[in-house]
């Protein structure tokens, strides 16, 4: 053994020199690269160098302790797609807030629809920035490791993906950066990267992203914020975005980044040559109102130039090049339809709103409905109250443990007349069903004053562009047909842009051609007093803040033409609910009374459900809530739960039950769960020598309460008591006693006979 431990010390020292050597190595190979600033009174830090090394690029990005790494992998293989091939994943790591992912599994799985909703917000700036041509896969995956519970992780992904972009030397027009905007409910100052309190207590939610110089991406939520103080806070996040983006240039100015050359594709230029050659035959298929006619004639159009200006060899080499050349033909002339002669494709001027067909109270027995058409758009969005205990539960890292409105968005391949499969929701479904729920959430009451679950269901029948509007209009009058109590209506309207050098056109309520083909996509909800909630993408650079105030001023006077239209339909919510809807009561009982009303393993309660068909929820607070679609028995619920809590008062009158006998009295139900005794000297006039001579289990009598203890016994007295009878010993005058032997005719008794009511002392 010690000629062992010997020999094991002498190649320690021996491999000494070497290990050093090789850690000196490694901590140059491990060598990281930090940059940490300050903006806006918050901490943040790039740093790379050290994880996920193998990636093209890796960032780990951190506001306060809130970290996200971000990854950036391109493929090396070019892809003959004829779009841009470009994946951005957010995973929600439960461990990042310390839990333990519910389900059976438990771990996890399906994103979440915030997980979701942020995959999207860190794509839609990111994929304009690429350069035209370039088909490698990109995938980007932000992973979040901590969230701190204070700092919000979802903006930051953003500059985290474009620094990885960059220091993969992906061929990426950087950087870019997403900032979001609060305001302080008092000073009216804005905020930049609210934490989770400060976010709680503004009336604004803005998420802006882009570059230095030009804005890409705008999401935002408000309790009917003006259009000038919208606009003003746009401003202010392109000021916090450039700020960003040259601490994100800072700490790429440390890094070694090797430059790339990507095969950027470039079609033959006779492709377009002779595509283009075909334009006044594309302006005339354009020019048709119906969108499936447009589309088959564009599509003829289209077939027939590959068919008849290509052969069959070059259009095997060239596929997806004359795919995107005939798109580009039909995207140019529509822009210049628009552009020259101020004419759209289906005839409308730019300021002009489709024809509109409105409905509310579209289907029968459900709780609320309306039926919304603009032009070639159909919702039908469909209303359903519930108990607050149905509100959706969320297993996020985000604070918030569930919401209490459910608004869901369904686009279906039929809607298109397409043929597809069914399944569960896309990311474009979530999002859009996000947006319309941002739009109506500020308008809805509070619990104490509508004690309701409510979920909306937005059944997109027919689209032709700007469906997440006509879902928003559609559950405005699906709620009002409800009969909840909504603040304000909420209408909303697409907007849409046409940009080639400097002139610009603003088209409202765009149909989809104009959403796939212009610029812009520009969304916007709101009241009479204010926005509500706002989305726009942009694909055209250099987009002033000016453009955007033209684009909001058109969209107020949208949104009110549409709002005037719907409440032609329905001025206000049903004064009542539908007949097929719960009646939701709410009483409120001593916190010490919950448990007589739950009763042992909730049999009390569950008994009053199955006994008069309502549905309770007691609070720990003591708030109960009674749901009944029938009145008759939420109300027989709340009388019973009344009984239960119910502590009798001294002078009180009461008709009960006789539930027990004793030989000193009765027991009288007077409650639910209070009895009380009536003693036998006060069941009637006289004297009484048997209970059983007056009173019976089950029979009913009056009773006044005289007396209630410090214990909560109650003391009882009969009301209009008869008359004793005779043979309960009424012959015998009250306070006669009874003839008994004297004393002196006992027998003595002796210690230890027996006959002394105390036993010896037992000795041991």
């Amino acid at each position: 053994m010690q000629l062992l431990a010997a020999a094991g010390v002498g190649r320690a020292a021996e491999e000494a020199p070497r290990n050093r050597a090789w850690g000196r190595e490694k901590e140059k190979e491990l060598n990281k690269i930090v940059e940490s600033f300050e903006l806006y009174g918050k901490q943040y830090r790039f740093e790379t160098g050290e994880l996920a090394k193998q990636a093209n690029g890796a960032v780990l990005v951190t506001q306060g302790e809130t970290q996200i790494l971000v990854t950036a992998v391109i493929s090396k293989d070019e892809k003959d797609y004829d779009f841009f091939p470009l994946t951005v994943d957010y995973m929600e790591k439960m461990y990042a807030v310390g839990r333990i992912p519910g389900g059976y599994l438990k771990r996890e799985g399906k994103a979440s629809d915030k997980g979701t909703l942020t995959a999207r917000m860190i794509d839609r700036p990111i994929r304009p920035g690429f350069a035209d041509g370039f088909k490698q896969e990109v995938h980007v995956v932000a992973t979040t490791f901590v969230v701190d519970g204070e700092n919000q992780p979802d903006c930051i992904c953003v500059g985290g993906a474009s620094a990885a972009l960059m220091l993969a030397s992906a061929p990426f027009e950087g950087p870019v950066a997403c900032v979001k905007i609060a305001r302080d409910p008092e000073t009216h100052e804005f905020i930049v990267n609210p934490t989770y309190a400060e976010q709680e207590a503004s009336d604004l939610e803005l998420t802006i992203a882009g570059g230095p110089d030009f804005i890409s991406m705008v999401e935002a939520g408000a309790h009917e914020i003006s259009e000038e103080d919208m606009l003003a806070a746009m401003e202010f996040g392109q000021e916090a975005i450039r700020a960003f983006c040259e601490k994100q240039q800072a700490f790429l100015d440390k890094c070694d980044i090797k430059p790339v050359e990507w095969p950027i594709h470039v079609a033959d230029p006779s492709i377009a040559e002779r595509v283009d050659a075909h334009f006044d035959e594309m302006s005339a298929a354009l020019k048709d109102a119906d969108k499936l006619n447009r589309m088959a004639k564009v599509e003829a159009l289209k077939s027939a130039i590959k068919e008849n200006d290509f052969t069959e060899e070059e259009r095997a080499a060239w596929s997806s090049d004359i795919a995107a050349a005939c798109k580009a033909l039909e995207k140019h002339a529509m822009r210049r339809m628009v552009i020259e002669t101020g004419e759209r494709a289906d005839g409308r001027r730019a300021n002009e709103v489709r024809p509109l067909y409105i409905k509310p109270g579209y289907l029968p027995r459900v709780h609320g409905s309306g039926l919304f058409q603009r032009g070639q758009t159909q919702v039908l969005s469909v209303c359903t109250l519930g108990m607050l205990s149905e509100w959706q539960r969320l297993d996020t890292i985000d604070p918030a443990e569930g919401k209490r409105y459910m608004h869901q968005y369904n686009f279906p391949p039929y809607c298109t007349g397409e043929v597809g499969r069914m399944g569960a929701p896309k990311r474009r479904e979530v999002g859009h069903g996000a947006l319309a729920s941002r739009a109506l959430e500020p308008m809805l009451p509070s619990e104490e004053e509508f004690p309701y679950a409510i979920r909306v269901v937005s059944e997109v029948l027919e689209s032709n562009g700007s469906s997440s509007m006509a879902s928003t209009c559609g559950s405005t009058l699906a709620l009002m047909d409800a009969g909840v109590p909504i603040k304000r209506p909420v209408s909303g309207v697409a907007m849409g842009l046409i940009k080639e050098g400097d002139d610009v056109v603003i088209l409202t309520d765009i149909q989809g051609i104009e959403d796939f083909l212009g610029d812009m996509d520009f969304k916007v909800t709101g009241t009479t007093e204010g926005i509500t909630a706002l989305q726009m993408d942009n694909k055209a650079k250099g987009l002033s803040t000016e453009i955007l105030g033209r684009a909001l001023a058109q969209a107020k006077e949208g949104r009110a033409f549409i709002l005037n239209a719907m409440l032609e339909q329905i001025e206000a919510p049903r004064e009542t609910l539908s007949d097929y809807a719960p009646r939701i009561e709410t009483i409120k009982i001593p916190v010490d009374k919950i448990r007589d009303v739950i009763g042992t393993g909730g049999k009390v309660i569950r008994g009053l459900q199955d006994e008069t068909g309502a549905k309770i929820e007691v609070e720990e607070d003591g708030t109960v809530r009674i749901a009944s679609v029938e009145g008759k028995g939420g109300e027989a619920a709340k009388q019973a739960i009344l009984d239960i809590v119910k502590v009798p008062e001294v002078g009180e009158v009461f008709e009960g039950e006789v539930v027990g006998i004793k030989d000193f009295g009765a027991f009288v139900k007077l409650t639910a769960s209070k009895d009380g005794l009536l003693h036998i000297s006060r069941m009637a006039n006289g004297r009484v020598g048997r209970v059983e001579d007056v009173l019976n289990l089950g029979d009913t009598v009056k009773v006044e309460v005289i007396e209630v203890s410090d214990q909560g016994k109650i003391s009882l007295d009969r009301v209009d008591k008869p008359e004793a009878p005779a043979s309960s010993g009424n012959d015998r005058p009250r306070g006669e006693r009874s003839e008994r032997p004297s004393r002196g005719d006992r027998p003595a008794r002796r210690p230890g006979d027996g006959s002394s009511h105390r036993k010896p002392r037992r000795r041991d």
